[in-house]
């Protein structure tokens, strides 16, 4: 069978209208409604698990903030469902490919490629950090006492370490998808063995420090999964092959768990991120994978698709935008002056449904007005410089590194916007309204994202 032959025989297949084609001569309008489900049932999962997170309680004369999932026994059995993260970047690792590969054959450079990226993915987080710097700096001038402003800068710049980890996985698309099409095998290996270095070499020298050189590696790990994903290699494994890999990845885990190599909290395992969120990817890719079909019918049920949809053209704003929404909410609760109750107590999971619905609403006016940010311009893909494209890269992931360190002091969060607006600029971007690009509107949503898993002490939480 010639290509031209076994491309008109996949078209034919039922559901191929929603394959992601990554070859020559994928269409415009090609996309895989299965990611798109998958993506968002990751995104409302990080939200309302950092909305549980939030424990509200006592006066607004003495607040403190903690994490209220940290005094509940089940917290650590249901990160086991809710930690997200490694699937939100083999879901980015099947979009990267075809991003890639679509916009080499337009001519692209792999500097270009990662402009463009930067584009997408910095103004919505930009837009954040500038109000949260609005926000802090409002506090401290309200006279919120300056350990809970703190705290509060501290809390929100947590989940920003996905932004610079995912930049730094982004700029490497390009090599590592050369790697694969070419040592598919090798690479894995060479990837599967620096994880289990970094590991082995942190628990032999009890320096913690050393694991953090996995968040490198772990995660361009499972985004190279993602890649297994995009190639067509999981669409050729039987659903009997996918459920044996998945079970034998599931039983690794509990050993390594078991044997004290890993924490059974899975959010703390985040911290640093260790070989067991790899095998929690191969885990999750499997179980991605068996429910595909199922996953692109509920898509086409009356209502979802179109809220699936919107939700991945907005997958970064919500992300970016969600603890700001959180910390918002909390305010008004702790200076409402209402009696709270105590976090974990009965009457406090009684409210929790309510307290639910309020931050999804909040999401949506959040994401309504500020969700222009993540439009992309209207034409081709801008030729830079490979320079500029590193001094952009760089600066955005050192602004990121800033904040996570210093996030406690508004001024940092003024100095990394001002950063990362110059890294924009730098990547050809412009910071406010842009129209959206059609063929852009393929790669919305592959950020992120969405959840994810956070650590475990990255909880926006407000008691006395």
């Amino acid at each position: 069978m010639t290509m031209q032959e076994s491309r008109i025989a996949v078209a034919a297949m039922p559901g191929a209208a929603e394959r992601r084609p990554t070859g020559p001569g994928a269409g415009a309008d090609a996309r895989d409604r299965a990611v798109d489900v998958a993506r968002a049932v990751c995104l409302a999962v990080v939200v309302g698990l950092h909305a549980l997170m939030v424990g509200v309680g006592g006066t607004a004369a003495a607040p403190v903030l903690e994490n209220a999932m940290e005094g509940w026994s089940g917290f650590a059995p249901l990160t086991w469902i809710v930690q997200v993260m490694p699937l939100f970047f083999v879901l980015g690792g099947f979009s990267a490919f075809g991003q890639w590969s679509r916009q080499r054959e337009r001519g692209a450079t792999a500097a270009s490629y990662v402009a463009a990226r930067l584009r997408r993915l910095l103004p919505p987080a930009l837009g954040a950090i500038v109000a949260t710097a609005t926000l802090l700096i409002g506090l401290g001038a309200a006279g919120v006492p300056p350990e809970v402003v703190g705290e509060a800068g501290f809390r929100l710049g947590q989940p920003l370490w996905f932004l610079g980890v995912y930049l730094l996985c982004t700029a490497l698309v390009p090599p590592m998808v050369a790697a694969h099409r070419a040592r598919p095998i090798l690479t894995f290996a060479a990837l599967a063995a620096a994880v289990a270095a970094v590991d082995m070499g942190r628990a032999m020298s009890g320096v913690e420090g050393i694991g953090f050189a996995n968040l490198l590696f772990v995660w361009l790990l499972a985004q190279q999964l993602g890649f297994l994903l995009a190639d067509g290699t999981v669409d050729r494994a039987s659903a009997a092959v996918l459920r044996r890999i998945g079970l034998t990845a599931l039983v690794a885990m509990g050993v390594l768990c078991a044997t004290g190599l890993s924490s059974p909290d899975l959010f703390a395992a985040l911290n640093p991120p260790s070989a067991v969120l790899v095998l929690l990817g191969v885990a999750q890719l499997c179980g991605f994978a068996l429910l595909r079909p199922r996953l692109r019918r509920l898509h086409a049920l009356a209502g979802i698709g179109p809220e699936v949809d919107g939700m991945n053209r907005r997958a970064m704003t919500i992300y970016s935008w969600h603890m700001l929404v959180l910390i918002g909410l909390a305010g008004l609760l702790l200076f409402g002056g209402a009696a709270l109750p105590e976090p974990l107590s009965a009457d406090w999971w009684g409210s929790r449904p309510l307290w639910l619905a309020a931050v999804a609403v909040g999401v949506a006016a959040v994401v309504c007005a500020a969700g222009r940010l993540e439009d992309t311009r209207r034409g081709e893909v801008a030729t830079v410089s490979r320079r500029r494209t590193a001094v952009a890269l760089l600066g955005a992931a050192g602004a990121v590194l800033l904040i996570l360190i210093g996030g406690r002091e508004a001024a940092v969060w003024a100095a990394g916007g001002a950063v990362i607006a110059a890294s924009v600029a730098l990547a050809g971007g412009r910071v406010g309204r842009r129209r959206p690009d059609a063929g852009d509107h393929l790669d919305r949503g592959s950020a992120v994202p969405a959840t994810s898993g956070i650590p475990a002490n990255s909880g926006v939480l407000v008691r006395a």
